[in-house]
């Protein structure tokens, strides 16, 4: 949101923006003196018509009507594309400057050019470092001025966020130019404070700036063309932006970042290829989002061959910020360019502002240039003549006493060059000219010679010649470079690597020849432009020379390029048309380009359409067809039909010539993920098989079209067939083929063997670069056709080519500190498994290789090496589908310096036969969690006929050999039963819905007819009083069924009662509203009742009530003890919906309550009492058939639909994301929810499901910006009043909310203030809104329905598993239940966007029936509780009978193994249960709950009572009754609290680790030591400690907290009877008093004033220092001040005034009577009772107002619900922390209540204290000391039984 409103206002930017790239287009007519005027206007009109940047779609303006109707045609690229490369030249002629002169000389020309001197106007100013911000001089340290052209350019980078180019000469300074555009984005970025900040004490702080930057909030990307200039540039600004604190990391082909590393990056510097794949990728979206400036340093390069992939980035960029709306801000940097004026319109630069050209005149050192043009045509005379000239400059350099550099382009050739020069030197006798005879030089030069390792420089070293390459140790290169900076080497031979890592400036620099072997043409092809530059760069020492010089030896017909080159004549083209099918491949694969139309106007934004409009005929356009398409539309229309065939004929995308859709395949996202050609995709894609070898993988990959232009010369036919011999893998080819020459040096790359031939070790490498990326698209390829053993051969070939090891050598080579000899001596060792080096101890390792030493180091590597254990346990759902629980556990030590933060490992599932994959996902293991065991749920095809086996291969990602198997056996698999078709829906006439026959009734719908489902059933259910399952889809109106039957009863049976139980609390909720207000249009009110979950209320409510709606626990709490209850006797319809939750959480406990009811409906009709009818409601079943069995339904009355059948259809579409990163994906989806929701629901409404509350604001404002970026307009209808919902929206509470509803969408979430919601749900009923975004949670809570459904994404973050987990499929269902709206649409849509391992599974669920199976097996402990303590089952054979009743009973004979059962005979069966009785029965006896006999009888005892009363799981009273003390206080007791298992399932959100550890640290009370975060109870604890700290939450936080409140106060009454039950009183006292804390939100320590609302510690203070009569030390002495006091101590405006008085006159006065009985004749062990009377008092002047039933009622603001005062009578003996009797009461206005206790055995005075204790004020308790006699008893009664009331 921040970002929306960022300082400088992304639509202001926006608009600036847009309107300067046109003006920049637009140039005047008057002209800005920028070259030819006539083609500037031409090409301002064009692009005007375009609208460049503002997104307007592509309405030409002057086009004529049959510009519609013009197809595209297909072009030949090849034809267009410059044959050349970065070496076209387009200008026909090269001028010079005056003053230069030719020479003809033999063999040769010469061309001199004289420098260019500058001359600076007397008026130009250079700024001085100290006029710039004081906090920006760290930056230039060492620097006071900055120099001519940064001075001129200081304003605009500094203080401006306009894009820029600036074009200058080599050394002109550009870095600092960069530097300033930095600091302009540091500037803001630094927080309000930053300048004090600063001047602050700098104790503890590392750096001034320390602090004074918000560092997360962006990125800055500095993208340069060379991996030697990536490096130097990290190092430069590492050093200069330190001080900030700000991170620069090398992005570059083989370093790749963690995600962990960027996230702590704010600078990255990268080459083009590299930023290019990471934003192609989804996954860097994460972080290309905080970038706000991208800097492109040596922009020329867009004339070169990798131009495109630059032309790529900026069109990606300025997208990016006009479909955002964020500002980026571009700076190009060039050398000297004469159409700098295009590659600023590229840049989107205003001329007027960010435009800087700065000509020679600028170098530092002015350069005087010779040309040499070589005429020669024999070889070996050419390079004989070559080293003559060089000689010739070369003594003429030494003459002058300056030195010079020679470049020449391999590094054999340094040493063959410096050789010969010391030669000619010698013959010519002048070696005097290099090195003095006897001067100091020579002695220093004698003197190193001793430590130069390389020979060729050993040689000519002590002559004064040095050679320089990077193939030379680090040693004898710095020893050159400091040797040539003292000046003691005259001439250095060198490779281009010099001129980009090192600098090095020296007076004169020779380029020794213009060819260079490129390896990817495969021949010697020219100098790149960039190169020649970047070395006569190095030409002139800017501290001492006045002028340097630069010579160029070349061919004599590559003169004019080199002069034009160097001259400002040679214009950049751009090299687009070559590789354009692959780069609108990644566009279709990110998502921004969707339809040919699009690619269009993509295409307007590259530099070829710049280019194309400037000079249409380079680029193969006709005068006449320029003319006639000013805009080139139709040129980019047929451009992009070219390319899009040509993906298309790859297999890369799918065309839809028609409608000029275009999308991605599996093949385009592995090509553009992999950057592989699309002609390469197309060839693997007809090549690969399934079951190839090693041999057929290698040749495949030979030829690869990355290696078309690799040729075989004669020189290394020798070399190659030797190589052929040594490598592994035979090669059939003969080695003089080039595919066999790829082979061989792959595998001996791998191999490591040794290459003599220069253009082979460039070849190698060459291919070695490409060979990892392209294994690991062949890789994906084979995943993706489900070839299981080439998978894995791909893989395996990926990691070695990344390790250079075979798969038959040692795995331990992949640890980088293992010495050969160690490694090969393992080798040998083959007749030991690997598998089995893990069993054995360092001294068997040691001796193994016979170097004891190296025993313990082995020992430590082989238990490092990647390694999991897995078992799986697996059930069959469906006779097609099987469940596989995957465990696997880590089995090696995690080091993050060998295995990083994360190890990614494939799962693999294989047929019996190992040949195809049934089923593929990744496994992430982070360090984390090394320790752990991790759970992987996934769902498998079952094929037919049953195989006998499957395997689970789980395979290390990037660890040759690191592997584990599972083999996963079906002999003893029992298949469950085949299901029954689904029931038919007959073609009826619907029914009108006077058929009910009374018109109250009939007036309760607001529609004329009934839909078929409810026509169909309408009979059974509203004429027969029969029970009846009915299962449909979600959406088709079952509710109105069950209405049906509720009227009848109505109608026939006065004494009627129905009860509706629903497992969500929302949907009872919903039930509950919509029925309250019809049928209780028709009824007394108080008929229809919702329940609270409260028991005395519960049945209170239900005594009177006609209609009850509950959820299944509330039902479970009141119908277990149903025998004593009249009210759920007389129940006479039973209505269950969703009965599909019977897999889910809820299933149990409905599960009970169905068994419960239908064997209280037999138990009536055994008493021939009045029937209880059942009614079911469910999504479509595919055993509907025995749910309807177990509960009572007859065939007749079972209505099992299908899901295809719906009264509304709805079209169901899927689409899969391949990204294995959870937030990549999301973002990934992004894009495709817009297209959704405008394609399929384009002004209707719409309904998006997003995994979590913040991803629903983040998808709304994506959701707006994408509207206003390519649309221009909102969600909005037309017809709406768009100022009265800029009114409504301005009242809600959030921002985000604000500005998104304004634009017709909005988003719900469950922590929203209820006005809020209120108000964006009626905006969406009247369509004001058209898009709502909710997060999947509330699915259940929102109560609408719409034309679309997208659920983007199906799975959320589990924290307390640490990993992803798939949406419960009842939610699924119900969410597309939503898309349809009766009466409106004629069909509904629905898009599911999902992962891809997932998409097959969700089809398979989401189109056929669903299966239930019961989960009450692992649930049966607190439901056998609950029946003991009724008496339901008092022996085994009831607890038998009782599991019978279920419908586990029903599903064991049906899927035995699903329920771990092996076969479905009685015997089994019945052994299965018995098993299971006694398993759960002696649990319960363990935690002593309840009692066995050795005869099986069961009887309840204390803990099971206490238990089932509160409704406690089994667990908690066992964990409470083992952790209290007698010593327990608060802090212990809330521990306990906070461990019960009712927490266990509290949800912990992704990120939310992180936020309770912070929370944590700022508690007034410390965590005990073992708290583990991502521990639901640790998070229940900290929610408690933060609500009594009144700390603020966030809004997920504050939901959970809720929940958690409302759970305590109910297990807080169950500490308080067990306490009581082992009779201590501290901690029955301290347990009430956290019941205090948790109702008020306080700590007990705090002020009791602290519980009036709105009162603050200042208050209380000023109450504390109030010095009256009486001090303020309770909540009454503020009822008893003046008014004129009490204003003053408050100082409250009236309203909040009013809730203080509320407060303080709700606050309970309670008056306490007691009487001990017979006080006199009390004697030792005998009952002695004390009658206690409570009493509320209240004014007499109110006596009459007061409502009874108000009374009693809390006053908390801080407790999530309402509650009623409840009070505890103690009385007990605080000197031996005895608690004699307890009793708990609810009070209204007078209550009384008897304590009984057994007197002390010894007789004398006692002193016993009562204390009445209340459950929800601080500060309102009392105690009263009691003394008692106790006389001597009578000795005949010594049974001394003693009763303790518990409740």
């Amino acid at each position: 949101l921040n970002e929306l409103r960022s300082r400088s206002g992304a639509e202001d930017w926006k608009g600036e923006r847009m309107k300067s790239a046109k003006d920049t287009l637009r140039k005047e007519k008057k002209g800005d003196g920028f070259g030819n005027l006539s083609e500037e206007n031409k090409m301002s009109k064009a692009l005007d018509s375009v609208q460049v940047g503002s997104g307007g779609g592509e309405e030409d303006g002057n086009g004529s009507p049959s510009d519609a109707k013009r197809s595209a045609h297909e072009l030949d690229f090849d034809s267009l594309a410059f044959r050349e490369g970065s070496h076209t030249m387009t200008n026909k002629k090269c001028e010079l400057p005056d003053q230069s002169w030719r020479a003809m000389k033999p063999g040769y020309e010469e061309v001199h050019v004289p420098a260019v001197r500058s001359v600076a106007p007397p008026d130009e100013k250079l700024v001085p470092i100290g006029d710039l911000p004081e906090w920006t001089h760290d930056a230039f340290k060492g620097m006071t001025m900055l120099n001519r052209v940064q001075s001129k350019m200081a304003d605009v980078a500094l203080r401006s966020s306009e894009n820029v180019l600036l074009c200058a000469p080599t050394g002109a300074g550009k870095t600092n130019v960069a530097m300033l555009s930095i600091l302009n984005i540091l500037a803001q970025y630094r927080k309000e404070r930053a300048d004090e900040m600063m001047n602050e004490d700098e104790s503890g702080k590392t750096s001034k700036h320390e602090g004074t930057l918000d560092l997360s909030a962006f990125k800055i990307i500095y993208v340069a063309p060379m991996k030697a200039l990536v490096q130097e540039v990290v190092k430069n600004f590492s050093k200069r932006l330190g001080p900030y604190g700000i991170q620069v990391r090398e992005l570059s082909g083989d370093s790749s970042l963690t995600r962990q590393q960027i996230s702590e990056t704010q600078m990255i510097v990268t080459t083009p290829e590299k930023w290019d794949i990471v934003t192609r990728q989804g996954e860097g979206r994460a972080y290309t989002q905080l970038v706000r400036l991208v800097i492109i340093d040596e922009i020329h390069l867009l004339h070169d061959d990798r131009g495109p992939v630059l032309e790529s980035i900026v069109a990606r960029v300025i997208r990016q910020v006009e479909t955002t709306a964020e500002p980026i801000r571009l700076v190009g940097l060039s050398a000297t360019l004469p159409n700098y004026a295009d590659v600023a319109t590229f840049l989107r630069v205003n001329p007027k502002k960010g435009m800087f050209f700065f000509d020679h005149s600028y170098r530092p050192v002015p350069l005087q240039m010779q040309y040499i043009g070589v005429t020669e045509r024999n070889a070996f005379r050419r390079f004989q003549l070559q080293n003559e000239v060089c000689y010739e400059k070369a003594t003429m350099q030494r003459r002058n006493g300056n030195q010079m550099l020679i470049f020449v382009h391999s590094r054999a050739e340094t040493g063959k060059t410096a050789k010969a020069l010391r030669d000619l030197a010698m013959e010519n006798d002048q070696l005097s000219l290099f090195v003095k005879e006897g001067g100091a030089t020579q002695e220093i030069l004698r003197e190193e010679l001793g430590s130069v390792k390389n020979a060729d420089l050993k040689e000519v070293l002590s002559y004064g010649f040095a050679i320089h390459h990077a193939g030379m140790a680090r040693a004898d290169r710095e020893l050159v470079e400091d040797l040539f900076a003292d000046g003691h080497i005259g001439v250095l031979c060198c490779t281009a690597t010099l001129a980009w890592g090192v600098n090095l400036p020296a007076h004169a620099v020779i380029i020794k020849g213009t060819q260079i072997y490129d390896p990817s043409k495969g021949r010697w092809a020219e100098l790149s432009p960039l190169d020649v530059l970047q070395m006569l760069g190095r030409a002139g020492r800017p501290q001492y020379d006045t002028e340097g010089e630069g010579i160029i030896m070349t061919a004599h017909s590559e003169l004019q390029y080199y002069l034009s080159l160097t001259n400002l004549q040679l214009p950049v083209e751009s090299q687009m048309i070559k590789t354009l099918p692959d780069h609108l491949n990644a566009e279709i694969v990110l998502g921004t380009i969707q339809t040919v139309t699009e690619a269009v106007e993509w295409l307007s934004y590259t530099f070829l359409y710049v280019r194309m409009l400037k000079n249409p005929n380079l680029y193969g356009i006709s005068d006449k067809a320029a003319k006639e398409d000013p805009t080139l539309k139709h040129r980019r229309m047929d451009l992009a039909h070219t390319a899009a065939c040509m993906l298309e004929r790859s297999h890369l995308i799918r065309y839809d010539r028609r409608s000029g859709a275009l999308q991605s395949t599996a093949l385009g996202r592995i090509a553009s993920q992999y950057y592989i050609s699309h002609s390469s995709m197309a060839m693997y894609s007809r090549h690969l098989r399934p079951n190839m070898a090693d041999i057929d993988l290698l040749r495949l990959f030979s030829m690869s079209g990355e290696f078309t232009h690799i040729t075989v010369r004669e020189e290394e036919k020798l070399e190659l067939s030797k190589l052929a011999t040594r490598v592994p893998i035979p090669v059939k080819e003969s080695p003089n083929e080039p595919s066999a020459k790829i082979n061989i040096l792959l595998q001996a790359y791998i191999s490591r063997l040794k290459l003599d031939g220069f253009a082979l070790v460039s070849d190698m490498a060459f291919i070695q670069q490409s060979a990892a990326r392209i294994m690991r698209a062949l890789f994906e390829i084979s995943l993706r056709r489900g070839w299981s053993s080439l998978s894995k051969l791909t893989l395996a070939f990926a990691n070695m080519v990344a390790y250079r090891i075979w798969r038959s050598q040692s795995p331990l080579r992949q640890f980088k500190n293992v010495p050969e000899i160690v490694a090969r001596k393992l080798e040998r060792k083959s007749d030991i498994e690997w598998a089995r080096y893990a069993d054995l101890n360092p001294s068997d390792l040691g001796e193994l290789v016979g170097v004891p030493k190296m025993g313990r180091t082995l020992h430590k590597l082989v238990h490092q090496f990647p390694k999991l254990e897995l078992s799986a346990h697996i059930q069959p759902i469906t006779r097609s589908t099987l469940r596989v629980e995957l465990n696997l556990v880590p089995d090696f030590e995690f080091d993050i310096n060998i295995h990083g933060y994360v190890q990614l490992f494939h799962i693999i599932v294989e047929d019996v036969n190992g040949e195809s994959i049934l089923h593929h996902e990744l496994f992430l293991l982070k360090n984390t969690g090394s320790d752990d065991e991790h759970t992987v749920v996934f769902t498998v095809n079952i094929l037919d006929p049953l195989p006998p086996s499957y395997f689970i291969r789980v395979i290390s990602d990037r660890w040759l050999h690191s592997e584990a198997v599972l083999p996963i056996s079906f002999n003893k698999m029992i298949l469950p039963a085949k299901f029954y078709p689904p029931t038919e829906l007959l073609d009826l006439q619907p029914l009108p819905i006077s058929v009910l026959g009374e018109s109250a009734l009939v007036k309760l719908y607001n529609f004329n007819e009934f839909n078929p489902i409810q026509t169909q059933t309408f009979h059974h259910l509203f004429k027969t009083d029969k029970n009846c399952l009915l299962c449909a889809p979600s959406g088709s109106g079952k509710s109105a069924c069950a209405e049906f039957a509720i009227m009848r009863m109505l109608v026939n049976d006065p004494q009627g009662k129905c009860v509706y139980v629903a497992p969500k609390e929302e949907t009872a909720l919903h039930t509950y509203k919509d029925w309250s207000t019809r049928f209780g249009s028709i009824l007394r009110s108080g008929q229809v009742v919702q329940l609270t979950g409260e028991v005395a209320p519960d049945l209170k409510l239900m005594g009177e009530a006609k209609i009850v709606v509950c959820t299944a626990k509330q039902w479970d709490v009141i119908s277990r003890r149903w025998r004593q209850r009249r009210a759920v006797q007389a129940v006479t319809l039973f209505i269950a919906d969703d009965l599909h939750f019977l897999g889910g959480n809820v299933g149990p406990t409905m599960e009970v309550i169905i068994s419960r009811m239908r064997f209280l409906s037999t138990q009536k009709q055994q008493k021939q009492e009045s029937q209880l009818r059942m009614i079911g409601l469910s999504a479509s079943l595919a055993n509907a058939r025995e749910v309807g069995e177990w509960m009572g339904v007859s065939s007749k009355g079972l209505f099992n639909f299908s899901p295809k059948v719906r009264p509304i259809p709805l079209e169901i579409y899927f689409h899969a994301f391949d990204q294995s990163n959870f937030a990549s994906r999301l973002m990934a989806m992004g894009k495709p929810v817009y297209n959704a929701v405008m394609r399929h629901s384009d002004s209707k409404p719409s309904i998006i499901f997003v995994p979590s509350r913040r991803q629903a604001q983040l998808t709304a404002i994506d959701l707006m910006t994408y509207r206003q970026s390519i649309e221009g307009e909102t969600f909005l209808s037309k017809d709406v009043d768009a100022d009265g919902i800029a009114r409504i929206a301005s009242n809600l509470r959030e921002p985000a909310l604000q500005q998104v509803t304004t634009s017709g969408i909005s988003f719900l979430h469950d922590g929203m203030i209820e006005d809020d919601w209120e108000a964006i749900l009626g905006l969406y009923r009247d369509g004001a809104i058209n898009v709502l975004v909710c997060p999947v949670d509330i699915c259940w809570k929102v109560k609408i329905v719409s034309h679309l459904v997208v659920i983007m994404g199906t799975e959320t973050f589990d924290g307390r598993e640490r990993r992803y987990v798939d949406y419960p499929i009842a939610d699924l269902l119900h969410m597309m239940g939503m898309a349809s709206r009766q009466g409106v649409d004629n069909s509904g849509k629905c898009v599911i966007m999902c992962h891809t391992p997932k998409k097959e599974h969700l089809k398979k669920l989401l189109y056929d029936p669903l299966p239930v199976e019961s989960h009450i097996d692992h649930y049966l402990h607190d439901h056998f509780n609950s029946e003991i303590v009724t008496k339901t089952i008092s022996c085994m054979q009831d607890a038998v009978d009782y599991i019978t009743w279920t419908l586990l009973y029903r599903r064991l004979s049906k899927n035995p193994n699903y329920y771990n059962l092996q076969g479905t005979s009685n015997v089994h069966l019945s052994e299965h249960i018995s098993d299971m009785v006694e398993t759960v029965l002696g649990d319960l006896e363990a935690s002593k709950c309840c009692q066995l006999t050795d005869d099986g009888d069961v009887s309840p005892l204390n803990l099971g009572m206490i238990a089932a009363y509160y409704y406690v799981q089994y667990e908690t009273i066992e964990l409470i009754a083992a952790s209290l003390t007698a010593k327990t206080k608060v802090r212990g007791i809330l521990e306990i609290l906070s461990h019960a298992s009712e927490f266990s399932n509290l949800p912990i959100r992704q990120g939310e680790e992180k936020a309770l550890k912070i929370l944590a640290r700022n508690l007034p009370q410390n965590l005990p030591e073992s708290a583990q975060f991502q521990d639901p109870r640790t998070k229940a604890l900290v929610l408690l400690h933060c609500h009594f700290s009144r700390k603020a939450l966030s809004t997920d936080l504050r939901t959970d907290q809720k929940r958690v409140l409302c759970d305590s106060i109910n297990l807080i009454p169950a500490i308080v009877d067990v306490i009581s039950s082992n009779g201590w009183l501290k901690p029955a006292l301290a347990a009430m008093e956290l019941s205090q804390m948790v109702v008020q939100g306080l700590w007990n320590k705090d002020n009791v004033l602290m519980q009036i609302p709105h009162f603050t510690k200042e208050i209380v203070q000023r109450c504390e220092a109030y010095e009256g009569e009486e001090p303020i030390e309770s909540v009454f002495d503020i009822l008893t001040l003046d008014d004129d006091v009490r204003n003053d101590l408050l100082r409250l405006p009236d309203e909040k005034m009013a809730d203080v008085a509320v407060f303080c006159n709700n606050y309970p006065n309670i008056e306490v009577e007691f009487d001990v009985q017979d006080a006199d004749d009390i004697t030792a062990s005998d009952p002695v009772q004390i009658a206690v009377t409570l009493e509320r008092e209240v004014d007499e002047d109110d006596e009459d107002e007061i409502d009874e039933s108000e009374m009693g009622k809390v006053a908390a603001s801080l407790f999530p619900k309402e509650k009623r005062e409840g009070w505890w009578i103690v009385v007990g003996d605080t000197k031996t922390n005895s608690l004699l009797s307890l009793k708990r009461v609810n009070l209204l206005r007078k209550q009384k209540a008897v304590l009984e206790f057994m007197a002390p055995d010894e007789p004398g005075d006692y002193n016993l204290t009562l204390f009445c204790m209340s459950d929800s004020y601080l500060g309102c308790d009392q105690e009263y000391s009691i003394p008692i006699s106790v006389a001597v008893g009578d000795s005949d009664d010594d049974e001394s039984s003693s009763g303790d009331e518990s409740n």
